[in-house]
């Protein structure tokens, strides 16, 4: 039986190769993309997740969610582009309505009690407000996967703090402090991986309408990643989130208590992790090493599926 997913995602550039590798994978029933600000604006957010969806034309297509109304006082768009996918145009039709991500996310919970998988791949938000809709949606969510956080690998939004956590770092808190299983895929792991160039460009999933989208916007990222980054490649970050439900032999997980800095001048967004005894039960499965060999031979075995729909 195939596991439900609800991703929120701040679709960029991993985030579209993340969804992408979801909604392929037999093994997931991706319910919704509920779309958040984060490397790009709110609107910017909802718009790609429309984007995507049409150009990728995936075999199921998922309820979505319109990002909520909130600014961030960072972005991501040097690594991103100006949209969220590059210089990439694309045609997408005019925007539907869509139900705010946070009402998404209760309603669909509500209605599959216990069988979702929360897939947070943008600042938690999104969560945080559907936490405050509705006192029964903590019990009635299957678990959380958080893509965020750092402990001992240096900061990518400051010294010490990631960047989906320092988005909104009230909001991890509260998110880390719920009543559900939690795992957490921070900057530690998520920093191998980088894939080549040359992997970038010679997807192995033929001449595909979603391997056309993906081969599109990738280069931007390989061009900024030199650029502002000094590396060549790009960082697929967001695709551990889905490759650790996929192939969680891949992956090595300890618990621990973790909170969040909310207010330091140079580390709010902090992960912060108490390991002294008697200070507080474990509240979230922290991976701390990631077997790239898997990951990879996950993502190639995926995107060689893709296909177009008759």
């Amino acid at each position: 039986m195939s596991q439900k997913l609800i991703l929120v995602t701040d679709m960029g550039i991993d985030g579209a190769f993340a969804a992408a590798v979801a909604l392929y994978d037999s093994q997931f029933d991706v319910v919704a993309l509920a779309a958040s600000a984060g490397n790009v604006s709110a609107e910017q957010a909802t718009r790609n997740i429309q984007v995507f969806i049409e150009n990728v034309d995936p075999p199921k297509w998922p309820r979505l969610g319109e990002a909520l109304p909130v600014r961030y006082p960072i972005n991501a768009l040097e690594l991103h582009g100006p949209t969220g996918f590059g210089h990439a145009t694309f045609q997408c039709a005019q925007l539907h309505h869509h139900h705010p991500a946070d009402k998404l996310l209760v309603d669909l919970v509500r209605q599959n009690s216990g069988e979702i998988t929360l897939v947070v791949l943008a600042p938690c938000t999104t969560v945080a407000r559907a936490l405050d809709r509705d006192a029964e949606f903590q019990r009635s969510l299957k678990q959380i996967v958080i893509v965020g956080g750092s402990r001992h690998e240096t900061g990518d939004a400051g010294p010490v703090s990631e960047f989906h956590f320092t988005c909104d770092p009230e909001a991890a808190r509260q998110v880390l402090k719920a009543n559900v299983p939690i795992t957490i895929l921070p900057l530690d792991v998520t920093r191998h991986a980088l894939f080549s160039p040359t992997e970038l460009m010679e997807l192995p999933c033929g001449d595909s309408r979603g391997c056309r989208f993906l081969r599109k916007i990738a280069p931007f990222g390989v061009q900024a990643s030199a650029q502002h980054l000094g590396i060549e490649g790009f960082y697929l970050r967001d695709v551990l989130g889905i490759a650790f439900l996929a192939v969680p032999q891949a992956f090595k997980t300890r618990p621990l208590h973790v909170d969040v800095e909310t207010r330091g001048e140079l580390t709010r967004g902090m992960s912060v992790v108490d390991e002294r005894r008697h200070r507080g039960m474990p509240n979230v499965q922290w991976t701390y090493e990631v077997d790239m060999n898997l990951v990879r031979s996950y993502l190639w075995d995926v995107l060689s599926r893709f296909k177009d729909n008759d």
